[in-house]
């Protein structure tokens, strides 16, 4: 006799996804919620902190690219465990550290690890959920990057008070990830060959999918992939989107030292904008999918979402002129909604657009392309926040996500004919 079936399965998968980006993050942040205290030990400038962030960066920009065609290649199951696993490990190393270089390069090699997480994420949601379903289930799991930043504030305060020190803090948090590997290894599976998946949800999934994990097919190359302007529109868009984000997780703890305000605040002011950060994700997801419901395009309720909230970020524009701690929190957190709102229909898109054999290659592309946009950013928020202030820096930020809107409305579009090499889906 087989086993029972679980209700609703593949949103206990997207449970896991979730999990595996909170860990991601509070791993990740960990380093960020300490850097007002290291930049006193180690006596830091911004910019000697931006190269270390930069370090993470080179390497989650080449790894984006390159984890995407692994996990095509591994598949999910595989990819992301291996992923997860080297990142775990790296972390509890970085408690060893000793100085500056020490930390670029144990930075560099977490970059290398925790840049699988979103292209296998993206991929298993193509697997496993119906367009209808699909911007939730990104949600999901992509809010658990905002839950993961909100939380490392909280545990790395506390694990730093009870130790006096902050080598444990990476230690501990570095071991989170051993538990969700064994909890993936044990439940993941595509929905086809899943032993533990209803009859009725596996039509469910099959009939709302555009492909098959199943189906076959050559694998794609880069270069195939980038001669659709779909694919460069995905690109290009996320280049100039996640600096945004990025700018505000990594400096948001310095930011608020810069205006005055004492380290314990500073690092507990971090859970607002993640906060913001979380419910932005399910808005995005909520209103696309609402839309699609009432039985608007894929690619329609994607564009509405991203009309809407992409030009309200230049709202952050008015925090360069204010020193109020309540009005900064404020603002950033509504930018990290309407930040988090599009960004769910960016991680959706190559699900949506694109055959479920490319999906963790166009993802992976689309995160190179984040990345370098994000390498350009540190480095110019370090050397322009040292040299002027971060007044500048907010300004420009918050004027780049209305050329991401830009570029998404314009090149991610369906075809106007079947595409050939049946990689580009109806949206």
């Amino acid at each position: 006799m087989g086993a029972r079936p679980i209700r609703n399965l593949r949103w206990w998968i997207a449970g896991l996804l979730f999990a595996s980006t909170v860990i991601n993050y509070i791993d990740r942040q960990t380093l960020s919620v300490l850097a007002p205290w290291l930049k006193q030990e180690y006596r830091w400038s911004n910019e000697d902190f931006a190269s270390v962030l930069i370090a993470f960066r080179i390497a989650y920009t080449i790894m984006q690219a390159v984890s995407g065609r692994l996990l095509d290649w591994l598949g999910t199951r595989r990819g992301l465990a291996l992923a997860v696993a080297f990142y775990s490990v790296v972390e509890v190393a970085t408690a060893s550290v000793r100085g500056l270089g020490g930390f670029r390069v144990f930075r560099f090699l977490l970059g290398c690890g925790e840049a699988a997480n979103w292209p296998g994420a993206t991929k298993a949601v193509s697997e496993w959920f119906p367009a209808k379903d699909r911007a939730w289930a990104v949600a999901w799991f992509d809010s658990g990057s905002a839950i993961g930043g909100a939380i490392a504030p909280f545990l790395v305060l506390y694990l730093h008070h009870t130790f006096g020190t902050w080598r444990p803090v990476f230690l501990l948090t570095g071991c989170l990830g051993s538990v969700w590997l064994v909890v993936w290894l044990l439940v993941y599976r595509t929905p086809e060959r899943h032993p533990r998946i209803s009859a009725e949800e596996l039509e469910l999934i099959r009939h709302g999918r555009e492909s098959s994990p199943e189906s076959g097919g050559a694998k794609v190359s880069w270069g195939k992939l980038l001669s659709y302007p779909q694919t460069w529109g995905i690109v290009l868009g996320r280049m100039l989107l996640d600096p945004y984000w990025f700018m505000i997780a990594e400096w948001f703890g310095i930011y608020l030292v810069s205006k005055g305000f004492d380290l314990e605040r500073s690092a507990l002011g971090f859970w607002a904008p993640f906060l913001g950060a979380d419910l932005g994700n399910f808005a995005g997801g909520a209103l696309s999918s609402f839309w699609i419901r009432r039985g608007w395009p894929v690619g329609k309720a994607r564009r509405g979402v991203f009309l809407i909230f992409g030009p309200s970020m230049l709202l952050l524009i008015p925090a360069a002129f204010s020193s109020n701690y309540f009005v900064l929190i404020s603002l950033f957190a509504w930018s990290t909604f309407a930040y988090a709102a599009c960004s769910t229909m960016f991680l959706s898109l190559p699900a949506d657009v694109f055959h479920t054999r490319a999906v963790a290659s166009v993802s992976g592309l689309s995160g190179a392309g984040a990345g370098i946009g994000t390498l350009v950013s540190t480095w110019l928020i370090g050397v322009v926040s040292d040299r002027v202030s971060f007044q500048p820096v907010v300004i420009v930020a918050s004027i780049v996500p209305c050329l991401s809107t830009l570029l998404f409305v314009t090149l991610v579009r369906p075809r106007k004919e079947p595409d050939p090499a049946g990689l580009v889906m109806k949206f």
